[in-house]
């Protein structure tokens, strides 16, 4: 019971620290959920959780890096290969011997293979960390897919190093031939083996989807079991867990991209499910991570045998030589692989190099990696200065947390700037690829049979169309008014002549052209003074409803009756002939600079036509329905379906495809409430 109250109180304040950001922005999220947690560890009723590293490797991380496997960006990562590897590996590999030695001339009581230990868990990023700052800040998409993309994969790198490191500590020994073998074997039998385990799991929910099981709880329940069982197989067989479930998250969004008839429900809660999950275990990270930091730092900070002042002078120093390095490196390595011509890299500029030097924040990896440094050595000896060790790890992740919140915001301003034009300008470009997507989705679905609901579908994103490609010409609104007001003008004067043609040849009497005039005439007033078009509106209405009370009182209401029907009959017919002749009046007016305000017009002419020709009897409206439904449903799916193409070559970014998608969701909402009543 207890524990369980102390979950609740943790959930508590994961959701206290987003309220907190909301008056707060400035301070990272990341930031103060570890205050909070440290807040929750100090206070005399707080408890204290200890942290098991492996169960924290397989309960937090593993479904967090399977999460960003799902979404990272193969396009970007495969053009980004060189420079990932150069930092996954090359600089692991290189900090752990440059930091190594550092901290043990620092502190030579440290021996020399416990400070590679040490610098081998300084050494990953936390690409949860990184995310979570970067929130804040636009930092360019480039940076965000190298940053993804390193901490992605140098988690192995650096764990593997680690676990030699303290091995060769606790028992004296080391060989560097063993070392990268085993290295080789870890990370290649990690990958392969998440890969070849998640391939299997999908076939295995394509099978049970062929018996007819479709329970989308089944299939999400499975979905959420994948990362733990990857992992915990992988470490079974001794090769990398965490780069078997980022292997495991990428097949499963090749796996999603390809499948040929997606459940649309599972679809829709596998996002909400992992965007909740993902939420409550990035924020657990960090409250966990805070609440570790007053047993971490009383047990320095309250031994006489420690200069306070100089243990936090070798946190300074760690934290310096690991940003030195990280800034060199990244900056010089261009001359290593970064320099391609087939991948035509520009050469990084020294603010996005600092900035991608700033952003290699440390986290919950480093800490739990610092817990599992074992408390003996194989002759039974403490292991020699484990507590100091735990310390200066923990200190270097606050300062680094610290250093990337100050310096982050000051250094990504002006490409904010240039970042949120180009955004604007790419969710634009976006939107409108998505909405042909979606024509060219329905116009390939066209038959005999649903040919009319077809027209209607694609009338309806052809509106949205022309409205999307006026605002991105940037079109002034008073020069959008009036050009759209002498449009609709002239296709009003094309109904007034045909009206008066009609009148001409003794089509129509003139008490019917009369009532189609004065519809004229309304629409001219609406277009040119809308206060007049809302006074005359109020009096249509009050007429009709007269008319109405004089046809309840008119004693023959079959005659009446039949009479108004072929009235109505020949005035849609008349509507139908008017409307046409508008089209081709503003057709024959067509001008590059009105072209778009005047297909937004026409889309609307034909959208009334579309409306009048609707089936009347409900076997056929319900027809209609049905099929402007699933073509419906199938344009939704075309544009998920591009802004993950656009996601995935790096079009967009990975806020603007949630953006999008989450607009996409929003109106499928919206158009299937307000044909529920039809389904």
């Amino acid at each position: 019971m207890d524990m369980f109250l102390i979950l609740l109180i943790l959930l508590l304040l994961v959701g206290i620290s987003d309220i907190l950001n909301h008056f707060m922005p400035f301070i990272p999220v990341p930031l103060i959920q570890i205050v909070l947690g440290l807040a929750f560890a100090a206070v005399p009723v707080g408890a204290h959780i200890p942290l098991e590293p492996d169960l924290f490797f397989v309960l937090f991380i593993a479904p967090l890096l399977f999460y960003d496997g799902r979404n990272v960006s193969r396009e970007a990562m495969w053009k980004l290969r060189w420079p990932i590897l150069l930092l996954a590996l090359g600089l692991v590999f290189v900090t752990v011997f440059v930091v190594g030695y550092v901290t043990h001339l620092l502190i030579p009581s440290i021996p020399l293979a416990a400070a590679f230990a040490l610098a081998a868990i300084l050494s990953p990023t936390d690409v949860v960390a990184v995310s979570a700052i970067s929130e804040r800040v636009k930092v360019p998409r480039v940076i965000m897919h190298l940053l993804q993309g390193e901490g992605l994969l140098n988690d192995a790198s650096s764990l593997v190093a680690f676990k030699f490191a303290v091995a060769a500590a606790v028992t004296g020994s080391f060989s560097l031939a063993e070392a990268s073998g085993s290295f080789l074997l870890i990370s290649i039998g990690g990958f392969f083996g998440g890969s070849v385990l998640a391939y299997l799991i999908i076939r295995f929910r394509v099978l049970i989807r062929r018996l007819g099981m479709e329970d989308v709880t089944v299939h999400m329940l499975i979905q959420i079991l994948t990362p733990f069982f990857i992992y915990l197989a992988a470490e079974h067989m001794q090769v990398s867990g965490i780069l078997a479930v980022v292997a495991c998250g990428m097949v499963h969004a090749i796996e999603r991209e390809r499948e040929q008839s997606p459940n649309f429900s599972y679809q829709v809660v596998s996002r909400s499910t992992w965007t909740v999950l993902t939420y409550i275990l990035n924020g657990l990270v960090f409250v966990l991570l805070g609440q570790q930091m007053p047993g971490v730092l009383s047990e320095i900070w309250k031994n006489p045998e420690f200069d306070n002042g100089k243990v936090i002078s070798y946190i300074i120093v760690v934290t310096a030589a690991l940003l030195l390095l990280r800034f060199l490196w990244v900056y010089g390595s261009w001359w290593l692989g970064w320099k391609s011509k087939k991948q035509r890299l520009t050469k990084p500029s020294v603010k996005h190099t600092m900035i991608t030097t700033v952003s290699g924040v440390r986290g919950a990896v480093t800490l739990a990696g610092a817990f599992s440094i074992p408390y003996y050595l194989v002759n039974g000896e403490p292991f020699p200065e484990r507590s100091l060790l735990i310390f200066i790890a923990a200190g270097v992740i606050l300062l680094m947390l610290l250093i990337a919140s100050v310096l982050l915001p000051v250094l990504a301003r002006r490409e904010s700037e240039k970042t949120d034009q180009s955004e604007r300008k790419a969710e634009k470009n976006a939107s409108i690829f998505i909405k042909e997507a979606a024509i060219q989705s329905v116009r390939k679905q066209i038959n005999d049979e649903n040919r009319e609901a077809a027209a209607a579908v694609i009338a309806d994103y052809q509106s949205i169309l022309h409205q999307l490609k006026i605002e991105e010409n940037e079109m002034d609104l008073p020069k959008f008014k009036r050009i759209e007001t002498d449009i609709r003008m002239k296709a009003l004067d094309a109904e007034t002549h045909y009206i008066e043609s009609q009148i001409e040849s003794k089509r129509i009497d003139r008490e019917m052209a009369f009532l189609f005039l004065e519809y004229i005439r309304r629409m001219e007033i609406a277009v040119t003074n809308r206060m007049k078009f809302r006074l005359l509106n109020i009096w249509v209405t009050f007429q009709k409803g007269f008319i109405r009370l004089l046809y309840m009182l008119y004693p023959n209401k079959k005659k009446l009756r039949k009479q108004r029907k072929n009235r109505y009959l020949k005035m849609k017919k008349i509507k139908i002939e008017m409307a046409e002749a508008a089209i081709q009046s503003i057709k024959s007016g067509v001008t590059e600079e009105n072209r778009e305000i005047s297909f937004l017009v026409i889309s609307e002419y034909r959208k009334f036509i579309r409306n009048l020709n609707m089936p009347k009897n409900m076997e056929a409206s319900l027809k209609f329905t049905r099929q402007e439904r699933e073509l419906q449903e199938k344009a939704f799916q075309a544009e998920r379906n591009a802004v993950q193409s656009l996601f995935e070559r790096g079009k967009i970014s990975r806020d603007t495809a949630r953006k999008l998608r989450r607009q996409i969701n929003i109106r499928e909402v919206y158009w299937m409430e307000e044909h529920h009543l039809h389904a």
